[in-house]
Order: C-alpha cells, then sequence, then structure tokens
C-alpha cells in the first residue's frame, strides 16, 4: 500500500492529482468528471463527529450557491462508504444547527479507507493526526489547476464565509485580470497594479476618469461594483 513519503503535498499552482474513487454519489473520476468547473475538494476528520456533522449541515446548505457558480462540491474522508451514507442520512434526518434541519446532501463524499488520496492532497498530517484527514480545503479552477489551498486543524470548525468569498475572489481575479485587497467582498474597491514609471505614476495621480485614487505611486484603488461582479461570475458558466 502506497504511504505517506510517496507524496508530495500539492502546491499552489499545480494541477489537481487525479483519483478514482467511490463516493455516495457513485464511482468519480476526479476531477475529469468536473470538466470545465471551479471545484472545491475538502477532508473531513471523521464521520459521526460533532464539528464535522456541524460543517457538512453549512456545505449541505450552501450547495445550491456554490453550483450557481459553476464550482462543484467534493467531500472526502477515510472513512467507508457504508459509513458515510449512514452519517448523510442522520444529518438529514435528526441534525438541527444555527437553524438549518433536514439538510440532504448531494454532492459526493469520497470513501477514502486506505489513506491513498488525502495523502496525495497532503491532508493526512502526522502531527495532527496519522489516521484521520485533517480539513483542509483545495480550490481547483476548470483548468484543473490548484488556486488556493485552506488548512484548518482538527478542533477548528472551517469559516464558510471565507470560503465563498475566496471561491468569488479567484473568479473575480480571472474575470476582470486584477488583484484584491485584504477583506475584499463585491462591492469593495479593488487594487490597481502598480505604474511601470514615474510618469505613468504621476497621470494615475491625477487622473479621476476611471474612480481611481491613488495613495502613492505603489497603491491605487478603483471602484469595482458589485453588480459587474455578479453579471460576470453568476452568468458565465
Amino acid at each position: 500500500m502506497d504511504t505517506e513519503k510517496d507524496y508530495s503535498m500539492p502546491r499552489i499552482g499545480d494541477k489537481a492529482p487525479s483519483f478514482k474513487a467511490v463516493t455516495t454519489q457513485g464511482e468519480i473520476d476526479f476531477p475529469a468528471d468536473c470538466k470545465g468547473c471551479w471545484k472545491i475538494l475538502f477532508s473531513h476528520p471523521s464521520d459521526f463527529t460533532p464539528i464535522c456533522t456541524t460543517e457538512f449541515v453549512m456545505f449541505g446548505h450552501m450547495q445550491q450557491e456554490f453550483a450557481a457558480l459553476n464550482c462543484r462540491l467534493v467531500g472526502l474522508s477515510v472513512g467507508a462508504l457504508n459509513s458515510h451514507i449512514a452519517w448523510l442520512r442522520a444529518i438529514r434526518d435528526k441534525i438541527e444547527f444555527k437553524g438549518l434541519k433536514n439538510v440532504d446532501i448531494r454532492f459526493p463524499l469520497v470513501a477514502d479507507p486506505t489513506m491513498e488520496i488525502a495523502r496525495k492532497y497532503g491532508m493526512i498530517q502526522p502531527g495532527a493526526s496519522s489516521t484521520a484527514a485533517v480539513r483542509a480545503v483545495f480550490f481547483i479552477d476548470p483548468a484543473d489547476t490548484i488556486r488556493a489551498i485552506i488548512y484548518y486543524p482538527l478542533a477548528l470548525g472551517r469559516n464558510f464565509d471565507e470560503i465563498k468569498r475566496v471561491l468569488v475572489g479567484l473568479q473575480t481575479i480571472d474575470n476582470f485580470h486584477i488583484a484584491l485587497p485584504a477583506d475584499w467582498c463585491p462591492g469593495d474597491d479593488i487594487v490597481v497594479p502598480a505604474a511601470a514609471n514615474a510618469d505613468d505614476a504621476d497621470k494615475a495621480m491625477h487622473d479621476a476618469s476611471s474612480g481611481m485614487k491613488c495613495y502613492d505611486w505603489f497603491y491605487c484603488v478603483r471602484p469595482l461594483p458589485k453588480e459587474e461582479v455578479e453579471a460576470k461570475l453568476y452568468t458565465n458558466k
């Protein structure tokens, strides 16, 4: 069986490692089965645990929001398929979190009992656990390139506003060919690239036609209306 040393942890800019597996929605060939879509591949430590349960309620509640952004959700843990199925049924039939209940998980949850896929993605981190995947989130674009990675420790549940914000931010960067500042959300100002020379910098600092505002030669911003962002992201599928 493959061991952890057989794989190097994938990094931003790498192609997403491919795998075939059984899931709660049938067999999957990842990322080939998600051709042309954004993908969020995420792992959780274990079925029938409280933090993971709250996360799946949130993922399930938001699955249509992600779908509207042309994004497929794929979950993974080292549990067996029958455990996954039983747990998702329990979530649907018994669990309430933040007023959400009867949440039906329709995205695939990968069974990875050998931990081979989790190791390919660096989800098994022995300092946290050698037998369970940490809470990893991989953002993968339509070209199957890893664009962002977030890791959470076992004891801390994920922030779902941030997960959606990262996805929207990456799609905005691609659609408008821009960069985004700290805490950016749709409707906030965007960053204008620094000028190539002093003349361009001086012109930019005194040109208000585009709504651009410069605080110094290296830091300029301009508006990007929320409506423009949403028109691109929610129709460009």
